[in-house]
């Protein structure tokens, strides 16, 4: 009896259990990216003509609306002259046709002249006051031209490019500026196809710069394409990053850590 019961004690196998529980932390994914401007517009003039001058270079800080440069449009300003006065012709055109079709009623009443004469000048009434509607139009067009002559800002930021000075010659064509809104900036990583189901828009993530070490800056992804590119096999990511005092710069290269969300499955 006790041969068989230390045979039995012997032959049970003890171990030690535990509940495995889900890392709430998850993994990261650490991706290159390059920083861009938010928004970066090229400035060009609508106006053709000579550069007076410039008031902003590159690097300058710019408000919505800010002059960055004037134009000398000599050939506007002509062409305006002219339909302003094609306009008062038009407008004493219109006098003389109201005049005559006055003049022409009366002689009606009195049936000293036809009807159809008398149709014949409302009808040039009614084409002079077109012509003075036309060439206002024309005016109001060289204007508008003409305000092109000053350049300005379309939005915040920065100027990071200039490629004009004083008396060049500018046409539509020809880019003045750069401008480069830098708050917040735009990172746009490729995930790679194995961890795009655990990128979600909202998540927060962190940036580091190399050249600036120790300092990490959050961001949190904006959106993603929501398709896998059939080339890389991998997903656009935009992350959207502060940079409100100007510390990170457009075109930089920078790590973009990404947390992923566990599948709950």
């Amino acid at each position: 009896s006790v041969l068989e019961a230390r045979t039995i004690e012997q032959s049970k196998l003890y171990v030690k259990t535990t509940q495995a529980k889900r890392n709430g932390a998850g993994r990261t994914l650490a991706l290159p990216g390059t920083l861009q401007g938010y928004v970066q517009s090229p400035i060009s003039a609508r106006a053709s003509g000579y550069l007076k001058h410039w008031t902003k270079d590159i690097g300058a800080k710019v408000a919505k609306g800010e002059l960055l440069a004037e134009i000398e449009t000599p050939e506007i300003d002509q062409q305006l002259s002219q339909a302003m006065a094609a306009r008062d012709q038009a407008a004493s055109n219109l006098v003389l046709a109201k005049s005559t079709a006055e003049r022409w009623e009366n002689l009606r009443k009195k049936d000293v002249v036809s009807q159809q004469d008398l149709d014949e000048r409302r009808s040039a009434v009614a084409q002079s006051q077109a012509n003075v509607a036309a060439a206002e139009a024309n005016v109001q067009r060289l204007r508008q031209l003409e305000d092109f002559r000053h350049v300005v800002a379309p939005f915040a930021g920065v100027i990071t490019r200039r490629n004009v000075d004083v008396g060049d010659l500018i046409d539509s064509s020809r880019l003045l500026f750069m401008l480069s809104q830098t708050d917040p900036l735009r990172v746009y990583v490729s995930v790679p196809q194995a961890y795009a189901q655990l990128v979600k828009a909202g998540q927060e993530v962190v940036v580091t710069q190399a050249e600036l070490s120790g300092q990490r800056f959050v961001g949190q992804v904006a959106r993603t394409s929501a398709s896998i590119d059939a080339v890389t096999r991998t997903m656009q990511v935009e992350v959207a990053l502060p940079n409100g005092d100007g510390r990170l710069l457009p075109g930089s290269y920078v790590q973009v850590a990404l947390p992923l969300q566990e599948s709950q499955s």
